[in-house]
């Protein structure tokens, strides 16, 4: 299947820089959702998530969204996919990873960047219901949680076609970047650390042998981070460990299914190439790099009236794969 942009990606004016990219989209995105209802999902292991969404008509295609770092089915690049499901008559799932509902989940483990099981575990769900094609689309971390998904079920795949953006297929250089010099890389990690550490504290009250309170109020980085908490509470060594067991990056060969690659080449979040360059080599991955964009960013039009391209090709994919799918 081929598919190419609908346009190319010009950013908008006074947001050219990959931190305003990034930043001005996070702030700017509109959070408005469909009429959507909470479903809670049962886990095998006693745990739950917590499920966002609404129904097409009987046979028509079905996304399911995966969000990224702490956030949840309210984030504004979720709320677009939802609403672009919505205007062409399709029904659509936002998955809560464990512990981003609003509720703490039940367990001391939560997700991570490779756990693949709940998403899975939901995706089989929409499939036995749906009589329409299924599509699946993750930002950041659940891009990565969804190309790991994609890569371990091949061509078993529940989902019909997959579309990700920003995800950090190599969990190592991800941290290297996000805990390297300069002010916005300190904006970015303290952002994410204050939501984890917040998390964590809450954890140690219910369960306070889960891991080493010192180490993890200790932490200055993600990687001692995911070394003191997220690495032992999912059963890795260390985060070096983790990183390397949980990295979509070295196993996009193994996916099956129409697959769009959307980053661009200056995410403050990435190092380059912020594609594994072997991944060319899967037909089935459609890939497409913009030299400017940010991390789940690409702000196009006027900042006063911002268009959200990178959020529009993704569906634009959807359409492709859908108009070129038999009937």
């Amino acid at each position: 299947m081929r598919f190419e942009p609908t346009d190319s990606f010009i950013p908008a004016a006074g947001l050219a820089s990959p931190h305003a990219q990034t930043i001005y989209a996070s702030l700017a995105r509109p959070e408005r959702t469909p009429m959507v209802r909470r479903e809670r999902h049962e886990l095998p292991d006693g745990d739950f998530v917590d499920l966002d969404t609404f129904d097409g008509p009987p046979g028509a295609p079905h996304v399911m969204v995966l969000h990224g770092l702490e956030g949840s089915s309210k984030a504004g690049y979720v709320t677009a996919v939802l609403r672009g499901a919505a205007e062409r008559g399709w029904g659509a799932t936002a998955l809560n990873f464990r512990s981003c509902s609003g509720e703490p989940n039940r367990l001391a483990r939560s997700y991570h960047s490779g756990e693949i099981g709940d998403a899975l575990a939901v995706m089989k769900l929409l499939r036995a219901r749906l009589t329409g094609p299924l599509y699946a689309v993750g930002f950041s971390l659940g891009g990565n949680v969804l190309c790991r998904l994609l890569e371990e079920t091949g061509a078993a795949a529940p989902a019909d076609a997959a579309a990700v953006m920003s995800a950090p297929y190599d969990l190592d250089a991800c941290c290297r970047k996000l805990d390297g010099p300069g002010p916005f890389q300190l904006l970015y990690r303290q952002r994410f650390l204050l939501k984890l550490k917040q998390k964590a504290r809450e954890k140690l009250k219910r369960f306070p042998k889960a891991f080493d309170r010192r180490a993890m109020e200790a932490a200055r980085t993600i990687r001692a981070f995911d070394d003191a908490v997220t690495a032992g509470l999912h059963g890795f060594r260390d985060a070096a460990h983790y990183y390397a067991e949980a990295s979509s990056g070295p196993r996009l060969g193994a996916i099956q299914k129409p697959t769009l690659l959307l980053s661009a080449n200056d995410d403050p979040m990435l190092e380059s190439p912020v594609i594994p360059p072997h991944a060319a080599n899967n037909p089935h991955l459609k890939i497409v790099v913009t030299e400017q964009g940010g991390h789940v960013g690409f702000v196009s039009g006027r900042v006063h009236a911002p268009r959200f391209w990178g959020d529009a090709q993704l569906l634009a994919f959807f359409d492709a794969v859908h108009t070129a799918q038999p009937k």
